[in-house]
């Protein structure tokens, strides 16, 4: 198929939902590596990585040499029968979640489906059905995700009973108007209120993203999640750590993203980097709470043995690599660049992430914080003329979010901040 063809077939035949960041949307060809390549057969630079999922790099060979092997032997199984691919994945995961806590594992395709088996496991173990979940968050695309999620642009749907939404992290347009540390981390303590004033007062759990992905990687204070894990367990819930976008090593020097913080959540759930492009998540929990799930269940793709050797392959892989140092260190060498350009820029008003999880919010003014909204999009357009892959995000979609492959170095952020630098400077004329 042409280009055109491609375009023209995608508006008869897809739901118009199905969105795109450019004028003209980008087909894509190809990819290895850190590359990607369109149908016209331009070469990008690729720091966005399908939505913070290509974890090791395009069609990674050591990872697809496992998984070609995987095709010839078995494909397809189904839950209701046991398969090596899958218990030596969960076992794996069990031995990389924090303090080796949370040893049980249910597999499914999706981030969505992971955080839908968790708030179902938080309602089984606590006997309560009300959550508490974050603005500016986003926990999946189905309806009772869609529910949790803090964002009205992603509710596409009527509300969800028994959730209710505390304020978030957000030290740049921080909800109370103060500033970080004179603040005492209010935002955190507010949980409290929230649970006595819009709850019964006895929840199931809640769940928070510790780096908010499409929210614009909102990254908190070193102290929020102590302090609200803590309230939530006072009010007999338990805490979920969505990391579907910041596990796998994502934000530098541990598995996940929460470890950064010192807190042991009761359930971990994940997906996107895991499978570098497999379609796999998981839901993994506590033995207690994991028990709680009583009945039967199943997940018909979940766990398949194709897309669990592809995730363990991914896992080994950043073992071989020892991608968790190259993505602190790289990441490091990224977040000093994007500082150097918030120098040169003034569109550019923050810089915030972790490890290879990075942003740049878009204002008009310091002072004021206007979003720069257009200006924003006049960046994307220009960044993919200079051949660079970047996302966009945040409640106002004036954030631009980077995540390129865990194994790229410094040559590959030297280049992208050298295009982006362009692109900023074309944006502006």
């Amino acid at each position: 198929m042409t280009k055109q063809e491609i375009l023209l077939a995608q508006k008869e035949f897809l739901f118009p939902s199905v969105f795109h960041y450019f004028a003209e949307p980008l087909v894509v060809s190809h990819a290895k590596d850190q590359y990607v390549w369109d149908a016209d057969g331009n070469q990008y630079l690729d720091f966005f990585g399908g939505i913070v999922t290509v974890s090791v790099g395009h069609c990674n060979e050591a990872v697809n040499a496992k998984v070609h092997q995987q095709i010839d032997k078995l494909e397809h199984v189904s839950t209701v029968f046991a398969n090596e691919p899958q218990v030596e994945l969960a076992k794996k995961l069990a031995g990389l979640t924090p303090d080796g806590a949370l040893t049980k594992s249910f597999f499914t395709n999706s981030g969505t489906e992971a955080n839908e088996a968790a708030i179902l496991v938080a309602r089984c173990y606590t006997g309560s059905s009300e959550i508490v979940a974050l603005r500016h968050s986003y926990h999946g695309r189905s309806s009772g995700a869609m529910g949790l999620t803090g964002q009205a642009a992603w509710k596409l749907g009527p509300p969800q009973a028994g959730i209710t939404h505390a304020v978030n992290a957000y030290c740049y347009r921080c909800p109370f108007g103060l500033e970080y540390p004179s603040c005492e981390v209010r935002c955190a303590s507010d949980l409290e209120q929230v649970i006595r004033t819009t709850t019964s007062g006895r929840i199931a759990g809640m769940i928070a993203e510790p780096i908010q992905g499409i929210g614009g990687f909102i990254t908190p204070p070193k102290e929020y999640f102590g302090i609200v894990a803590d309230i939530v367990h006072r009010y007999g819930g338990i805490f979920i750590a969505d990391e579907v976008q910041t596990a796998w090593g994502r934000t530098g020097g541990k598995w996940f993203g929460i470890e950064h913080w010192g807190v042991t959540p009761d359930v971990i759930t994940s997906a996107k980097g895991l499978g570098n492009g497999f379609p796999i998540g998981v839901t993994i929990a506590r033995p207690e709470v994991a028990d709680a799930l009583k009945g039967a269940t199943i997940s018909t793709f979940g766990g398949n043995p194709v897309a669990t050797t592809a995730a363990r392959a991914v896992l080994d892989y950043i073992e071989d690599q020892n991608m968790l140092q190259n993505t602190e260190e790289t990441g490091a060498y990224l977040r000093e660049g994007l500082l150097g350009l918030k120098d040169k820029h003034p569109l550019i008003g923050d810089v915030r992430g972790m490890g290879l999880l990075q942003a740049l919010e878009l204002v008009e003014d310091r002072t004021t914080k206007v979003p720069a909204v257009a200006a924003t999009l006049r960046v994307m357009e220009a960044a993919r003329e200079n051949r660079i892959m970047v996302g966009k995000g945040g409640m106002y979609g004036n954030v631009l979010r980077f995540s390129p492959p865990m194994n790229i170095g410094r040559s590959d952020v030297d280049e992208f901040i050298k295009r982006l630098d362009m692109a900023f400077t074309e944006a502006a004329n």
